[in-house]
Formats: structure tokens, C-alpha cells, sequence
């Protein structure tokens, strides 16, 4: 049976509420935790945008649930050697209950030093190199690594966790995905897709963890629910790599006024059936997902996790 986690929102979400949705997953059942690593939102409306590592030194105190970012990119905005010592601290004010997700990226949060934005496939390369260079400081080693995207000197972290931190890779093509099993601690993705997941664990991720999430808004009037998911999130039905190349919140505001509520009442769970929410989440274990994460987009967050603690986990937990 896979274990069922809650995902928070740094682009929905300012500090304090992260921390009180933390307390609030873990009293109603929840397992895990995700965190989002943004520097600005999709869009407007979400509104937010706080530094992740700095709410993740809140939750470590706020918590006991195992905490992973999902997912960081550490290859542009921020150098993988500071990556590596964000996240070595994590793993110690955790006592290990860490794990770094990371990510090729979006433009939306990686240009912002007026750096030309790689494509695709050089993304995957620094992502790479990106991860060596984390592996080695996580042991607590002095690195030296002049490579094709990174120049590493003498830099050595002090504060190490006793035990690696576990770095899953996130993928939503098969480059990606490939990348996730052949270096990979554990694979991410955001789609309930067997033939990924098999691909995954063919391609070396054998029995490692695969975890995916998704997105409801739980609300008693359908309509209601489904008029704030298209307010708030009509950027997650754009198609292509808009996502990945899409340079600022305003061009999101442009090209989703291409996105209906139609269009968003077909794709995301919304409102107060049971049932629904329990078949949205049992994609990812009859995919086999070891980790399901989900996230409450609309405003009763009281409603959502009363809802998820009496009726969608216990449900779940009979249908494994």
C-alpha cells in the first residue's frame, strides 16, 4: 500500500500557513510531506512565494513527518554546492526524515540573473553534474571539480547527516526519466502513468521509491471549487513545455486565458464526493506508486483534512 502524503504550496501559500497545513496533515493522517521550491508564483492570484529552506527549518520543529522538496532545481538559480549544504542541514535539523527532489526547472524561477535559459537536453547534462557534485559534499568530503558546467574548489560541509540524503530525480518524458533511474535515489512525477513507472524501474530504479502527487479543491459547491482551481492553477492544463519556458508570472496570466473551466472541471477533482477524491489518488497505487501526495488548492483547508482523516484515508487504507 503506498503511504499517502500532503503537498504544500510555497506559490499558494505564505510561511505561517505552510507550518499550520503541516500540523494539520499530520494530525488528520498523513504520512509525508512535499514543499514546492519556487522563486515567484505561476501566476498572480496564487500570490506567494517564500523561501522553501528557510520553511523547512519551521517544520522541523513543527513536524515529525518526512519532509522532501518537490521539487528544487539546483543547477541555475542557485549553485548545487549551496544546494548541497541546504540540504545536509535539512537532513540533520530532521534527524534524516529529508530528502531533496530536484528538477530540471522552469524558467519562471531560474532566469532571473539574466542567464540564457539551457534547452532541454543541456538542462539534463548540468542536472547530472549537478547531483555529483551534491553526492560528494553530503559525505562531508573536500571536492574539487572543474567539470563542463560547475567549478567546485575546496569546498568541504561540516554539518553532514550520519546517513546520505536520498536525492530523487523528477521526470515527465522518458530523457528525464532514464536520468531518474540510472542516477536517481528515487523518481518523482506529477502523472498516474504505468508505462513511466515501469520504464523507471526497467531502467534501473529497480525497487527504489517513485513518488507522484496531484492537486484537488475540496469545496461543498462543485462550481464554487472548480471557479477557484481555474482562478488559481488554470496554468497546470497550458500544454508542451510552456511550463519549462514561460519566463514570468504575467506571460502564465496571458496564455492560460486559453484555459476554460470545462477544461478544468475535466482534469481536477473538485468538491465534496468521496469517491472522487478516493479514485483520484488510487491511480497512483494501481500505477505503483510507492508515495502519493496530494494538495488542497481551495480555501476550506478545515473541510479538506476533516474530509482526507474520517473518510478518503481510511478508504484507501481498505482498498490496498
Amino acid at each position: 500500500m503506498p503511504e499517502y502524503g500532503y503537498f504544500l504550496s510555497c506559490e499558494q501559500y505564505g510561511p505561517a500557513e505552510l507550518i499550520e497545513q503541516a500540523r494539520m496533515a499530520e494530525q488528520a493522517g498523513f504520512q509525508a510531506l512535499w514543499i514546492s521550491d519556487h522563486y515567484h508564483p505561476w501566476n498572480g492570484e496564487q500570490g506567494q512565494s517564500p523561501f522553501m529552506w528557510s520553511v523547512i527549518g519551521a517544520l522541523s520543529d513543527a513536524v515529525s513527518l518526512p519532509i522532501e522538496t518537490a521539487v528544487t532545481c539546483p543547477t541555475v538559480r542557485i549553485h548545487p554546492a549551496v544546494v548541497a549544504q541546504a540540504a545536509a542541514t535539512s537532513a540533520v535539523m530532521t534527524d534524516g526524515r529529508f530528502r531533496l527532489g530536484v528538477g530540471t526547472g522552469e524558467a519562471l524561477n531560474e532566469h532571473i540573473f539574466g542567464d540564457a535559459w539551457p534547452a532541454a537536453h543541456v538542462r539534463l547534462e548540468m542536472l547530472e553534474e549537478a547531483i555529483l557534485i551534491m553526492r560528494r559534499l553530503l559525505t562531508g568530503e573536500e571536492v574539487n571539480h572543474h567539470g563542463t558546467h560547475y567549478t567546485v574548489e575546496n569546498a568541504r560541509l561540516y554539518t553532514v547527516p550520519d546517513e546520505p540524503v536520498p536525492i530523487d530525480i523528477s521526470g515527465f518524458g522518458p530523457a528525464a526519466t532514464k536520468l531518474a533511474a540510472r542516477v536517481g535515489d528515487g523518481y518523482i512525477t506529477m502523472m498516474p502513468d504505468a508505462s513511466m513507472v515501469e520504464q523507471y524501474r526497467k531502467g534501473g530504479g529497480g525497487g527504489k521509491l517513485v513518488s507522484g502527487g496531484t492537486k484537488v479543491c475540496y469545496d461543498t459547491d462543485k462550481d464554487a471549487a472548480v471557479g477557484t482551481v481555474h482562478r488559481l492553477w488554470a496554468n497546470e492544463q497550458l500544454p508542451g513545455e510552456l511550463g519549462q519556458v514561460l519566463p514570468s508570472p504575467k506571460h502564465f496570466e496571458q496564455a492560460q486565458t486559453l484555459v476554460t473551466e470545462d477544461m478544468v472541471r475535466d482534469s481536477r477533482v473538485c468538491g465534496d464526493d468521496v469517491d472522487e477524491h478516493v479514485a483520484e489518488l488510487k491511480q497512483f497505487a494501481d500505477a505503483g506508486f510507492d508515495r502519493v501526495y496530494v494538495n488542497q488548492i481551495g480555501p476550506d483547508l478545515r473541510g479538506f483534512f476533516d474530509l482526507y482523516r474520517t473518510k478518503v484515508l481510511p478508504q484507501l487504507q481498505q482498498s490496498a
